[in-house]
């Protein structure tokens, strides 16, 4: 998808929050239960609020957690939610039954799943066990974020190793906290003994009433054929259209849970049946190839299926490895096929990506001129959809799903996609071995090649080519170099590949190759020049003006296209200019002070440009970097 960049960082306007019946016990939609009409309380749910239901998968990982760790496992045939949060991976908010029990993470240091129980979970399970629980003399104050010493400890079970995490009860008091002492040592006096974490006055008990799937549908019927009705009228309203009348309409059918809600809603929007494109990478998963076959051939629906074919595979050995910040695979397996759909003409395209997925997509708009594909303009009914609102519908429609959701996938793509989770990549060894020990066996002669250990590989670093603070960590605790041998950060070099040359689709077009620059300094840069957009999916970032575009992806290549040569040989000096300044900015602040709109701030060396840019230039007439481009090496064939 593509996101117009206005700001730095950019964050879902939404009430991260669901509501709960406390009579009925399931989760609501909107604020009042279509069963007993009663109105929910509101649970606050961390950022971005893309609340699904637990699978069966996921809902094992949670039995399994419970049992090794407490002994006990309540939580029956329960409606339980999960809430996606931040963190090193897969990191989830365990709701149910109107609480918030914890939070279940794959922890990337020992490549395995924990549990952090909160307050509420740790009062849900006191009542049904005795494990990893300490009992505290009553001692008053203020405990949360304190250390306790051995002599305040009555008694605690003898099962506790240093570092678990541990249930704490103090008279009427529950709490959780970290062990600092094993079982058999927390009889010496003075010692730490446990660091609260928090602890308080709670009654959360498990409700009596255990409601089935077929409830919470009813409870949220209303909310759900009220969503699903602004979406068909949204799809209606844009088809007929006059602009878009005469265009094709076409659903983007990847296979996921989005895209299939997406398309029944077409089904049911339209008098004709709409046709499906399906863009087959050479990646997907099987499941997901014989599910988008099978869905379309069952209901009737003429799906047109774009392949990649072996382009992966011909281009891994010049690029190597993609990383979430390197995505050269989508440029060759995504974009070049679907520049095919509808024969390469102009057609329109109901697509199912939503606005809660993650940060970068918050400013979906309801619909767009794809930048990426000539011809083609997208409309997103469910943009404002959470997840759970996707699962209600494609449950209430009774429609059968890619079956990968129930095996813990939360978003489905390509099987070796970097932007996954280890924790699902993991997962992938289990379903799909071959195919895991093939491409695993490719990065470990690659990270041979570079130097990197083989915990390099296993602990996910292969992921990122520039790795986020939080990797860095990471790296440091476990001892693991993340630079390849003999290697230097990559100095900042342009070259032309192909000069100024006819395109194809007409006007003229430059391409060259750009190293050494971070596509988040780009994308501001970029801004000086046209209007940007960036597709986190493609890896790709678009500057456009209203004499051509300037496209740069995270593979380094720079493509310029204009209607006449000087255009285009002016718009890729335009480029080099904001490249150069955001690769060789020195932090003097110069253009900060120039800006007649105040819209250019510098952080650590980065230029970032606000809404306020006019595109007047004035910054870039003064940069230092750009004064002295001619004297910089920047590679042969730079301009």
């Amino acid at each position: 998808m593509t996101t117009p960049y206005k700001q730095k960082k950019i964050k879902p306007t939404q009430n991260a929050s669901i509501f709960w019946c406390s009579d009925c016990n399931l989760p609501l939609i909107s604020h009042e239960c279509a069963i007993c009409n009663a109105k929910g309380k509101q649970i606050n749910l961390g950022l971005p609020g893309d609340i699904r239901f637990c699978s069966p998968y996921e809902r094992s990982i949670l039995h399994d957690l419970l049992i090794s760790r407490y002994g006990t496992d309540p939580l029956d045939n329960r409606i339980i939610l999960l809430n996606k949060i931040g963190g090193e991976d897969k990191t989830d908010q365990v709701v149910l039954d109107g609480f918030i029990l914890g939070i279940v993470r794959y922890d990337l240091k020992i490549l395995d799943w924990q549990l952090d129980l909160s307050m509420d979970g740790a009062a849900i399970l006191t009542g049904y066990t005795n494990q990893r629980t300490v009992e505290l003399s009553d001692i008053r104050g203020h405990l949360s974020g304190k250390t306790v010493k051995s002599d305040l400890v009555v008694s605690c079970s003898d099962d506790i190793k240093m570092g678990n995490d541990v249930i704490i009860r103090k008279g009427s008091m529950v709490g959780v906290g970290t062990a600092l002492l094993n079982s058999n040592d927390m009889a010496k006096d003075e010692t730490p003994a446990v660091r609260i974490r928090k602890i308080g006055s709670t009654k959360s008990r498990l409700h009596e009433k255990i409601p089935s799937m077929d409830d919470v549908i009813k409870a949220n019927k209303p909310a759900i054929k009220h969503l699903g009705k602004n979406a068909i009228n949204t799809i209606r309203g844009m088809a007929n259209q006059r602009e878009f009348r005469s265009r094709p309409v076409y659903v983007s059918f990847s296979g996921g849970k989005d895209s299939l809600a997406v398309l029944d809603l077409t089904m049911s929007a339209l008098k004709k049946p709409p046709r499906a494109y399906f863009i087959n990478t050479g990646l997907e998963f099987p499941e997901t190839v014989e599910y988008a076959r099978k869905f379309c051939i069952e209901n009737n629906i003429k799906l047109e299926e774009l392949d990649a074919r072996d382009a992966f595979e011909q281009n891994l050995p010049d690029f190597g490895p993609p990383a979430k910040d390197y995505r050269w695979c989508c440029k060759v397996c995504k974009l070049s096929p679907a520049t095919q759909v509808a024969g390469g003409g102009n057609f329109l395209t109901i697509d199912g990506k939503r606005k809660f997925e993650s940060f970068s997509r918050a400013r979906i708009p309801p619909k767009e001129e794809n930048p990426f594909v000539p011809g083609q303009v997208n409309i997103y009914p469910i943009k404002d959809w959470r997840a759970i609102e996707v699962w209600l519908y494609i449950y209430w429609r009774g429609l059968e799903y890619n079956p990968l959701y129930d095996q813990g996938f939360e978003r489905i793509g390509c099987w070796l996609c970097p932007a996954a989770l280890t924790a699902e990549y993991k997962r992938m060894e289990i379903l799909h071995p071959k195919l895991y020990r093939t491409w695993d066996s490719y990065l470990h002669e690659w990270a041979e090649s570079k130097g990197f250990s083989k915990e390099y590989i296993r602990h996910g670093f292969w992921r990122w080519r520039d790795h986020p603070p939080k990797m860095k960590q990471l790296a440091q605790q476990l001892g693991i170099s993340i630079m390849p041998k003999d290697a230097e950060p990559e100095a900042f070099n342009i070259k032309i590949v192909s000069g100024i040359s006819p395109c194809k689709a007409g006007g003229y077009s430059i391409e060259g190759n750009v190293k050494g620059i971070r596509i988040e300094n780009a994308i501001q840069t970029l801004k000086i020049v046209g209007e940007v957009h960036y597709s986190e999916d493609l890896g790709v970032v678009i500057s456009q003006t209203p004499e051509g575009s300037i496209k740069l992806y995270t593979d380094g290549t720079l493509q310029i296209n204009a209607h006449d040569e000087e255009t285009a040989g002016r718009l890729f000096n335009s480029a080099i200019r904001q490249l150069v300044r955001s690769a060789r900015c020195t932090g003097c602040a110069i253009c900060e002070k120039a800006c007649p709109e105040n819209a250019i701030t510098i952080e650590d060396k980065s230029i970032i440009v606000t809404d306020n840019c006019n595109r007047c230039g004035k910054c870039t007439e003064v940069c230092v970097a750009v004064r002295y481009l001619d004297k910089m090496n920047l590679g042969s064939g730079s301009s």
